[in-house]
């Protein structure tokens, strides 16, 4: 088999194995809430996303396209350089999912990217201008949309039904809930999915496979649909209880406010092709749903971690994906990306295998947040 197709498979099994990591890391951004709230029971709630994920990735193609040709220069772009950006996001969408920071995906893909591009082809093939006006700037607005939508929603959910009993209110809102929710998946969907479709256009674009201006092809969309939506299946609980317990005491009306914020603000950037991350968007809505109850019930703390974790994401990706190129380019070709595959997947069963000592799973996600990420061991407590 031509060596340049034995390239081009690995870097695609790369590619849809980040949008699996991508799918249980970022299942928190549209359910952590509900599951909050027990509008949605925990295993429920991510079959449900699961579905929806499936099915907003066929919505809209604008993201894919930015990815594919919006952050970097075609022509100076390897298969290797693909690969490379790849381990950058994938290894930092598992090391944030092990410790349950909600962290971007997008960003950690895209920081990838062009941490292996900078080494590999200079500056030069880096569209800064373009990484600034379609990622950094949309990084910063969005989350603060987020919030200032959701402390506002929030606000008047609460003044609009202060005479409705409690009772009624909670039934009332746990449904609504169940409809935001299904929104932020099919959101998700359009614009997290589309983030590998652009991946494996670019690396198809570098092997020649495809031409410089050739659509996605369906096959794409469809794997990438698959990958994202098993990986929102399995879950990602760590980061799952971070998000809906470990920022805020969230109740119905808060969650049906965040919900509805966050599939606004994403549904609209993916309209303009922004491929920014719905993990700030959905954090910026959750603190804004404290914040609109009220100031003090946001855990700043948590918060303020969460905010380290996304300003190191993209150089923290860069460098792994520099890293990465430069590994595989000195054993060279196939075999140097085989090896850095291999050694990749070590640390990742490493990283899964030191995760079980400190459970969290659909029965344990929503115990009471006691500052630390895995609950008590009920056995222990008995």
């Amino acid at each position: 088999m031509d060596a340049n197709l034995v390239l081009l498979a690995i870097v695609i099994v790369t590619a849809l194995s980040f949008d699996f990591t991508n799918g249980f890391h970022d299942t928190a951004n549209a359910m952590a809430t509900s599951i909050a709230t027990g509008a949605l029971r925990p295993k429920i709630a991510v079959a449900l996303s699961a579905v929806l994920n499936f099915a907003g990735a066929f919505l809209s193609l604008k993201v894919a396209a930015t990815i594919a040709t919006g952050i970097v220069d075609t022509g100076a772009i390897t298969l290797t350089v693909v690969f490379a950006g790849l381990i950058g996001g994938l290894a930092w969408n598992l090391l944030t999912w092990y410790f349950g920071i909600p962290s971007s995906s997008s960003h950690a893909l895209i920081g990838g990217v062009v941490g292996a591009t900078l080494i590999a082809a200079g500056a030069s093939a880096v569209k800064g201008a373009e990484i600034v006006s379609k990622v950094l700037i949309p990084a910063v607005l969005a989350p603060l949309a987020a919030i200032l939508v959701a402390a506002v929603g929030t606000y008047l959910v609460y003044v609009i039904t202060r005479n409705v009993p409690e009772g009624t209110r909670g039934r009332g809102f746990r449904y609504g809930q169940i409809g935001s929710a299904s929104l932020v998946s099919l959101a998700h969907g359009t614009n997290d999915a589309q983030k590998t479709m652009g991946v494996i256009t670019l690396a198809m674009i570098a092997a020649g496979v495809i031409g410089k201006d050739a659509q996605t092809p369906f096959w794409v969309i469809l794997a990438s649909a698959t990958a994202i939506a098993l990986g929102t299946y399995l879950g990602g609980w760590r980061v799952i209880r971070t998000l809906g317990k470990g920022l805020t005491d969230i109740e119905t009306p808060q969650g049906f406010a965040a919900e509805s914020s966050s599939a606004a603000v994403i549904f609209a950037s993916s309209h303009f092709g922004f491929p920014l991350s719905t993990t700030h968007v959905c954090t910026g809505s959750v603190i804004g749903s404290g914040i609109g109850k009220h100031l003090a019930e946001v855990r700043w703390g948590v918060a303020a971690k969460m905010a380290v974790a996304w300003l190191v994401t993209l150089p923290a990706a860069a460098l792994v994906g520099a890293l990465a190129w430069a590994g595989a380019n000195v054993i060279g070709g196939a075999l140097g990306v085989g090896v850095v595959f291999g050694v990749a997947l070590v640390l990742s069963a490493a990283l899964y295998l030191a995760s079980r000592r400190e459970p969290v799973h659909a029965g344990n996600v929503n115990d009471e947040w006691t500052g630390r990420l895995a609950p008590a061991m009920r056995e222990h407590a008995a």
